[in-house]
């Protein structure tokens, strides 16, 4: 479990004055939850998630992975093995010449026997389909391809937490449904596995559809989690999400007037369609 106890995070301007980004965050985290964090720019969800990680400490406030505390330094390393990060630009975090020797990174850092490691690597190819350019230079790889390498790198080294600060913002529909069927599919399989081997994931999303299939949605605002619940329950609340600046998919925009005109619930037939 991830545990946050009113963690405030603060950005000095000058000598005098600082700049709140998140402020009195209280979070709980279990084992094996889909959850996603919506919010306006600025509202702290990538601050959040960097503290999450132990990249970023706390002006005050405490934050502990099953148990370890972010802020003290020995568990640093250990955090960061359990849990992955993935950026927004898939460029910032690749650094090997080859697909192969990417994915092999994190696993030499972490002293992986080399048999394992070949093992590992031979697994997250075939798993994230990448295995016919393994001794491809990154770079050559399109956009939805280098966010698979990436998340691939950060699941070799097994971690029990995935976070994904908004990785469709710079695919194009291609790249956004392969990341989306990714994250569906561990969901998936986490219910196959026992709750100790289940990985939780963390999407940062501006998109609503994003959302959609997930278990639990966190709405940010001004350093703030203002509301917490299911998606469906959220997202019908339009007003409100409109009055921080936020979308809705477009089935909840029409649920109105469907409802007002023919009875249904446009929410539930497009739900019912996508099983």
């Amino acid at each position: 479990m991830i545990r946050t106890t009113n963690v405030i995070y603060d950005v000095p301007l000058d000598s005098n004055s600082t700049l709140r980004i998140l402020n009195g965050i209280t979070l709980e985290i279990a084992q094996g939850e889909a959850i996603t964090i919506m919010g306006p720019n600025g509202s702290g969800k990538t601050t959040l998630a960097r503290c999450l990680n132990g990249l970023l400490l706390p002006t005050s406030g405490e934050i502990e992975v099953d148990g370890l505390d972010t802020q003290n330094a020995p568990n640093s390393l250990e955090i960061k093995k359990r849990v992955g990060m993935i950026f927004q630009n898939p460029e910032n975090q690749i650094v090997s010449t080859s697909v192969e020797r990417e994915i092999a990174f994190g696993l030499e850092n972490l002293g992986v026997p080399r048999k394992q490691m070949h093992e590992i690597v031979d697994q997250m190819l075939c798993q994230f389909h990448l295995t016919e350019y393994r001794k491809y230079p990154p770079h050559v790889l399109s956009g939805g391809e280098k966010q698979r390498l990436a998340i691939a790198a950060v699941m070799a080294m097994n971690p029990k937490y995935l976070i994904l600060d908004e990785p469709t913002s710079f695919l194009d529909s291609i790249g956004k449904r392969e990341i989306l069927a990714l994250l569906k599919r561990i969901h998936h399989e986490n219910k196959n596995r026992s709750t100790k081997d289940q990985i939780t994931t963390i999407l940062i999303t501006q998109f609503p559809e994003e959302a959609l299939g997930r278990e639990r949605l966190l709405i940010m605002d001004k350093g703030q989690i203002i509301d917490d619940g299911h998606p469906d329950d959220i997202f019908r609340k339009i007003a409100f999400m409109k009055r921080i600046g936020l979308d809705v998919p477009v089935e909840y925009e029409l649920a109105p007037i469907i409802k007002e005109k023919y009875g249904l619930d446009a929410v539930a037939l497009m739900a019912e369609r996508d099983l």
